[in-house]
């Protein structure tokens, strides 16, 4: 991982700090759709018996197949995206270089995301532990930003991301630390 991002840095840019998300983290940041998704298999499983009950008794085999696509989608947010998410992980790089913030994420075919430091308006950090947080950087107009989820020693990113914004950094109090 030394030197992943080498081939994306430009000329006489160098780089500060390269991570990946802490892996348990990253998979099960939107754990809460598991929960939707045990409630959902449970009332599509009983939807599921009641219709092949029901095709057997008045002749109606098309009725055992309605709740299948729901039945699929409970299965998905019950297991399949953290599935999903596991496997996205080993794509997952982020970087930080003396000028661009770098996110790579992607399942089948990996993004590369860039942010020039110099367009960097604010950040939040939203810590999951004393040393694991998720970090949203925004900059550049309406819609402009980049997510590192999960990074063990976020401090270490905005300590860098604070030094390049230099007189533009003021910080703002999180609710969620008072």
């Amino acid at each position: 991982m030394a030197d992943s991002y080498s081939f994306h840095l430009t000329e006489g840019e160098t780089l500060r700090w390269q991570g990946k998300p802490a892996p348990r983290c990253f998979v099960f940041r939107n754990w809460r759709y598991s929960v939707y998704g045990v409630l959902l298999l449970i009332a599509t499983l009983i939807w599921q018996s009641v219709c092949l009950h029901v095709a057997r008794t008045d002749g109606l085999p098309w009725l055992a197949w309605l709740p299948l696509p729901f039945i699929l989608l409970a299965l998905y947010l019950t297991a399949g995206y953290l599935l999903l998410a596991r496997l996205e992980w080993s794509q997952v790089d982020y970087a930080v270089t003396d000028r661009r913030l770098l996110v790579r994420r992607g399942l089948f075919r990996p993004r590369l995301r860039a942010l020039d430091l110099a367009e960097v308006s604010y950040f939040r950090l939203h810590f999951h532990g004393a040393e694991l947080g998720t970090l949203q950087v925004h900059g550049g107009g309406r819609g402009r930003g980049v997510v590192l989820a999960g990074i063990e020693y976020p401090r270490r990113v905005t300590d860098l991301l604070e030094a390049a914004m230099g007189d533009k950094a003021v910080p703002v109090a999180d609710p969620e630390q008072r």
